[in-house]
């Protein structure tokens, strides 16, 4: 059902803002930069998309006006996830006839719940809504991992359909796969061990790198896809001081400053506890943009 709307090339998209507010004009640009690109996906507020800080309005009013952005050229999923069970639900009722393609719901950060928490956590979303829903893995930032074993009985819920695992490890696909079924859809949350993970029957990758590289993220999935590894390969290899070094600070800070200095936003602004890209690390995002062919 969803495997041509949550595969290739999907940007995890920044919000941009201009003294901490929100920049509807430059996002409906960035919107149009990725269409015109060939990215495959959008997410809308997610981790880079600065959901934390922004209230529950305007989560949704950036949802919203994504979607009106795109008008219906490219599929845009929902950031949509929260600690709070009751609080995603909300979220996710709220986008129910936005014109979303879908649901990202992050692993609930800080409380630590157990394994059969995150179970009951993602079938009460998925049973609130006929949104597909993708689940997103990242224990680098939620502490809680959610398990193989997990996602394979989420799997069994019609409208939980995909994973975004950003743990980097590779041996969890095979295992995914083979516990969740081949149709389950694995995209890659991590930058850098994207291609692999679509050399394995991945499917794709939402990509921080997108946000900037945005035409070479589209063409080496779509190479990728099409079993033409060495050549996607090429293009990976380019882009790799960048996917490596757009988390030499939290995401999003990196990829903001990057994103200004490529001309893609008017201000690196975020909101606190974010702030700009330290001066000892603005060389190195620099270097890997001109390694990358962007500057």
């Amino acid at each position: 059902m969803a495997k041509p709307i949550f595969s290739g090339s999907i940007v995890a998209l920044l919000t941009p803002m201009t003294d901490g507010e929100i920049n509807f004009g430059e996002l409906k640009k960035l919107v149009e930069f990725h269409i015109k690109s060939g990215t495959d996906g959008i997410v809308s507020v997610g981790t880079t998309g600065e959901s934390s800080t922004l209230s529950i309005d305007e989560n949704v009013k950036v949802i919203k006006k994504t979607v009106e952005y795109a008008a219906g050229r490219i599929p845009i999923i929902a950031g949509a996830g929260s600690n709070s069970t009751n609080e995603a639900i909300i979220m996710t009722k709220l986008l129910a006839n936005s014109g979303v393609a879908g649901c990202l719901s992050v692993v609930p950060y800080y409380n630590k719940p157990t394994q059969e928490g995150l179970y009951q956590h993602y079938k009460a979303i998925a049973e609130s809504t006929e949104l597909p829903q993708i689940l997103y893995n990242v224990p680098g930032r939620t502490v809680t991992d959610l398990q193989p074993e997990t996602i394979a009985r989420l799997a069994e819920i019609p409208n939980i359909v995909a994973v975004k695992e950003a743990t980097g490890d590779l041996s969890r696909l095979a295992k995914i796969k083979q516990l969740a079924g081949e149709d389950f859809i694995f995209l890659s949350g991590d930058d850098a061990t994207g291609l692999e993970s679509m050399k394995l029957g991945g499917q794709g990758v939402i990509s921080v790198t997108n946000n900037l590289a945005a035409a070479d993220m589209a063409k080496m999935c779509k190479l990728a896809l099409a079993g033409k590894f060495e050549e996607a390969e090429q293009i990976d290899q380019r882009l790799m001081a960048l996917h490596k070094n757009l988390f030499v600070e939290g995401n999003p800070i990196p990829v903001k400053w990057a994103a200004y200095k490529m001309g893609l936003i008017s201000q690196p602004s975020l909101r606190l506890p974010l702030t700009t890209l330290s001066e000892q690390h603005q060389p190195i995002v620099l270097s890997a943009l001109e390694k990358a062919g962007l500057l």
